[in-house]
């Protein structure tokens, strides 16, 4: 808001004290009445409290405005991380696989929902240990991260931690998939063990948040990609 003040005189003083104005006829304004006068405009000079209400007021719908489109992206950002996060526990298991040469699985909903665990095959492909199905197989109480020992009488020696997706996002598509020391994968057909190669379409693992989806895809050589 500007303040504009038009003056009427000047405020220069006759030598005799009287104030001069800026000609003959002009009316005297006494030095005191033009001082309350300056004081009076510098304080209507500013903003009110209606204005100020207003522009806060445009602020604050504004900002709500903007609050919901900048959640979806973060909540995006967060998608696309948990993506990566199973991408890279996949193909750690495969690389783990290979380099100890020993089976390695990624399991997933394990041992809770929306956590996913990488843990060494007990047993064989061909005759795996009964507690490869067990229901507390992720649980880190009965099977710690990282294992106490590397007794090979004494498996499983090289189990990952358990990792969890990120806050609203889950899995709505996901088979245990199985890493072999040849670097390719397996899933089960349903035809008992060993598991048979991954089809060359590939097994998705997908998750989702609210509406969206993406897909983990994992075929037959190992191959690990995001759709």
């Amino acid at each position: 808001m500007e303040c504009l003040r038009e003056d009427s005189g000047s405020s220069d003083l006759r030598p005799g004290g009287s104030p001069v104005g800026s000609g003959s006829g002009s009316p005297r304004i006494p030095v005191r009445q033009r001082e309350q006068e300056d004081i009076h405009v510098r304080r209507d000079c500013g903003y009110s409290i209606v204005e100020l209400l207003v522009v806060v007021a445009v602020i604050g719908i504004v900002g709500g405005m903007s609050v919901p489109p900048v959640l979806n992206s973060l909540r995006t950002m967060q998608l696309n991380a948990s993506v990566r996060d199973v991408q890279s526990e996949l193909q750690t298991a495969r690389l783990k696989a290979v380099s100890i040469n020993r089976p390695m699985r990624v399991r997933f909903n394990c041992p809770a929902a929306s956590q996913f665990r990488m843990v060494e095959l007990i047993g064989t492909p061909s005759a795996p240990d009964a507690r490869d199905t067990a229901s507390n197989r992720c649980s880190t109480t009965t099977y710690p991260y990282p294992a106490p020992d590397q007794n090979a009488l004494s498996r499983p020696n090289y189990d990952g931690p358990v990792r969890s997706l990120r806050r609203d996002i889950a899995f709505t598509a996901s088979q245990t998939i199985e890493f072999w020391p040849d670097g390719t994968a397996h899933a089960d057909g349903g035809t008992g063990t060993p598991w048979p190669p991954i089809a060359t379409a590939g097994v998705p693992i997908s998750v989702r948040y609210k509406t969206t989806t993406k897909s983990i895809t994992v075929n037959g050589l190992g191959k690990v990609h995001i759709q």
